[in-house]
């Protein structure tokens, strides 16, 4: 399947696509979880059916309007697709009494949403089924499939969160993290603004994307739809944060995972480590790297166009390869 980048035709970055649904998901605890999809199949005359489906889970203080263009790019080369937002952020409820601050008890809750939005999911959607993760969505997407919670053929993250700039082991920060939800309240916001302490509001652009009008789309998705508005993450996030990754590290953990994983990362990154995605990358048994030097930030898929083209290029040959459509005779 071929890639076209036709920029005459790409989409409305800040409309919903008219091939593409909204809805609510329900967990098995009743919480509402909010989901996007293009359930209509996108294959070429000819070419015997639907390429698969491909789950897509964003970061912390994400929301999926951010990646209509990718989802969208990817519906048109034959994915049957689907996004979410993670609970307690943009149109799935807030976890924590200040709706501004990012708040979760246990990242065992997301991963336990995940798993049960999988099992339901690869029910009613055609294989091969393959999921991308971004940021948070990529760390746990691998705790998932680490811990065989889900089940699929392909994974792709992109600047997943396997460790922190910050100085000092990921042990030792924990203890800090945990001291500090000891002594106050655990859901008060862990730094002021932007993605990051130390960061101001004027900055974060840098942290980000290269590309400003990209970057503008999710102030124009704010304005628009005030509920996907979300701060500075809680001190009970950022102990928790430590405590998934310090489980990702555990002996053994990564060894396990079957299947293929794609990383991509920005060496530069300014918010998660690329030494920690180059250290997954050596432990998976069958991982694939790909590092972008300066000209990359921590947003890939929103990147300027000379690096996200390459970024789209790359997951593509790695699906094409790794996670193929089925035969027409499957189909039939």
């Amino acid at each position: 399947m071929g890639l076209d980048f036709d920029r005459a035709g790409q989409i409305d970055r800040r409309a919903i696509p008219p091939a593409a649904h909204e809805a609510i998901w329900h967990a098995p605890d009743g919480h509402g979880i909010r989901r996007i999809d293009w359930p209509g199949l996108a294959a070429e005359p000819g070419e015997g059916g639907p390429r698969g489906s491909l789950l897509f889970l964003p970061g912390r203080g994400d929301f999926y309007e951010k990646y209509l263009e990718s989802l969208d790019y990817w519906h048109n080369q034959g994915w049957r697709i689907t996004a979410l937002d993670w609970r307690g952020q943009a149109g799935s409820g807030r976890l924590a009494a200040d709706p501004d601050t990012g708040h979760v008890s246990d990242f065992s809750i997301w991963v336990d949403d995940l798993a049960a939005f999988w099992a339901d999911w690869v029910k009613t959607t055609p294989a091969p089924h393959v999921i991308v993760g971004h940021s948070m969505g990529g760390h746990l997407v691998l705790r998932s499939v680490s811990e065989k919670r889900i089940n699929p053929v392909a994974v792709v993250l992109s600047a997943p969160m396997l460790g922190f700039l910050t100085p000092g082991p990921n042990r030792v920060l924990h203890k800090v993290a945990e001291a500090m939800c000891r002594f106050g309240d655990p859901e008060r916001p862990a730094w002021k603004i932007s993605e990051k302490p130390g960061t101001t509001l004027a900055a974060r652009n840098t942290l980000l994307t290269h590309d400003e009008a990209r970057y503008a789309d999710e102030a124009h998705w704010k304005a628009t739809r005030s509920f996907l508005g979300l701060g500075p993450g809680s001190w009970r996030w950022v102990e928790r944060a430590y405590a998934s990754m310090l489980a990702l590290d555990a002996p053994g953990m990564l060894e396990r995972v079957e299947q293929p994983v794609l990383l991509l990362s920005a060496r530069y990154d300014g918010l998660v480590s690329s030494r920690a995605i180059d250290k997954a990358a050596r432990r998976l048994p069958r991982a694939q790297l790909t590092v972008w030097g300066r000209e990359a930030r921590h947003e890939l898929l929103r990147e300027a166009d000379a690096v996200r083209d390459k970024v789209i290029r790359t997951i593509d040959d790695f699906l094409d390869r790794l996670a193929p459509a089925p035969e027409e005779s499957e189909i039939a």
